[in-house]
């Protein structure tokens, strides 16, 4: 099976096709960055860029996506240029502990992909504008989990990402 991972391309012999895309990401290709938090898809600790679109990595068997084009925290910047995300997570403070923080950079870059494209959220009202509200940003990130409670900082980080 073939599966690129942050731009390299990555051929998987032997696996078990109970194997989920983030025991390959860890277990296999040693990229560190999503964690297994719940293993249940609540938490989001494990969340990656699937062709573009965020997912739990730990819902997912690796196997049902020969060919997929995967992008990790790892996968998203590079060393002295972090991505915009990222750095607007340094810049406002988004983390305490960091064991979440590589899933909700993930799960933020998706969602802004999501707004480019106009998608609706569960609280996006038929005359909105502002799809970055902080309504609409606690909605569309609703999704990863916070045990520190740094949810008041990752909104305005993310929302100066957007502008970026």
């Amino acid at each position: 099976m073939r599966l690129t991972v942050n731009g390299a391309q990555h051929h998987l012999v032997g696996l078990d096709p109970r194997t989920t895309l983030l025991d390959v990401l860890r277990e296999r290709l040693h990229l560190t960055g999503a964690k297994k938090g719940c293993d249940h898809g609540q938490c989001g600790a494990c969340t990656v860029l699937l062709d573009g679109r965020r997912v739990n990595s730990c819902l997912i068997l690796a196997i049902t996506q020969p060919d997929a084009q995967v992008t990790t925290v790892e996968g998203l910047g590079h060393r002295g240029e972090p991505h915009p995300v990222q750095q607007g997570f340094l810049e406002h403070d988004g983390f305490q502990c960091g064991y979440c923080t590589p899933g909700q950079i993930c799960s933020a870059v998706g969602m802004l992909d999501e707004v480019a494209q106009g998608w609706p959220s569960a609280v996006t009202g038929s005359d909105s504008e502002d799809l970055l509200a902080d309504a609409e940003i606690r909605e569309r990130m609703s999704g990863n989990l916070c045990r520190c409670g740094a949810y008041p900082n990752m909104v305005p980080a993310i929302r100066e990402a957007a502008g970026r």
